[in-house]
């Protein structure tokens, strides 16, 4: 028993790291790769190295290399809250697993109007959990992945993929003649609209997320050389002490970083919701299905 119980806890210690070993990862290589500058720098992902390919290099830069990091603590978090449930005995891990299991359901279910959308569940967890905890990387001074356009695109380009496989449901023939509705003159105003929506979700998501970094950095910025202009007479190191820093760039920083952040996953997630949802074509498949059934009732 008390084996059992050990071995437990050598589990526990083992996800735990799990979860923690890729955020100190990510603070190195931010350390050990960033070069001393002076002054202020907005940039985006740097790129940390290359993989000479045939037709193009493959560039891998930081917003890469930290969403995996990201993938692989939240593996840890799933891993760890799930380690050890019993049917006969609940627990605060347990309890915790049921209610996040619960709320993403109930979510799904009221954003999504058919039955059978409920299995896109994990899905909306997934992009929940990847959006909000990259956001939350700039807590650690890391570059937040949700910063990188490409990112924020590939899974727009997901999303999009998902829209269009529901938009097929009813066939390619009932796909192709929407792009003419209402008057065929429409056609090209709705090919336009159809790409619009990756675009508009991926530059919505990356727009509000690098616009809090760059502002949050330039407010940083100045506070730190008003510090220097006022209170640089101050005798010894203390005239180097950025005082005006202190309190306000953390104030931002939870606005910025942990309530915007989370909140533009939850619009992400939403918006994802609403255009599966609303692609799927009901009244074309309903009416498809009834020509299904009197063609059989007629056969008979």
């Amino acid at each position: 028993m008390k084996d059992n119980k050990k071995r437990f806890q050598i589990v526990d210690a083992l996800l735990i790291v799990m979860m923690i070993a890729p955020l100190v990862a990510a603070m190195a290589i931010k350390v050990l790769t960033t070069p001393a500058s002076e002054g202020i720098s907005i940039t985006g992902a740097r790129i940390l190295f290359t993989i000479p390919m045939p037709i193009q290099d493959l560039i891998i830069s930081e917003a890469q290399v930290n969403s995996w990091l990201i993938l692989i603590t939240i593996l840890g978090f799933c891993l760890f809250i799930t380690h050890g449930l019993k049917e006969d005995k609940r627990d605060w891990r347990q309890m915790a697993a049921e209610w996040i299991v619960e709320k993403v359901d109930d979510l799904v279910h009221n954003s999504m109007e058919n039955v059978f959308h409920d299995s896109y569940a994990p899905f909306i967890a997934t992009i929940l959990a990847i959006s909000a905890c990259s956001s939350l990387m700039s807590l650690f001074g890391v570059f937040p992945p949700t910063a990188d356009v490409n990112v924020i695109a590939g899974w727009s380009i997901l999303v999009f993929a998902l829209i269009t496989k529901n938009k097929l449901k009813a066939g390619i023939g009932n796909y192709a003649k929407g792009f003419l509705e209402p008057i065929p003159v429409m056609l090209p105003m709705n090919i336009l609209s159809e790409f619009a929506t990756p675009i508009s979700m991926t530059f919505r998501h990356f727009g509000n997320v690098m616009s809090g970094t760059v502002i949050a950095t330039l407010v940083a910025w100045a506070l730190q050389n008003l510090s220097a202009m006022v209170l640089g007479w101050l005798p010894g190191f203390l005239g180097d002490v950025p005082f005006l820093q202190v309190g306000i760039p953390a104030i931002l920083s939870v606005y910025f970083d942990i309530f915007s952040g989370c909140i533009q996953a939850y619009i992400f997630a939403m918006l994802t919701m609403l255009n599966v949802s609303g692609a799927y074509p009901a009244e074309a498949i309903a009416e498809r299905l009834a020509k299904r059934e009197e063609r059989k009732a007629k056969a008979a």
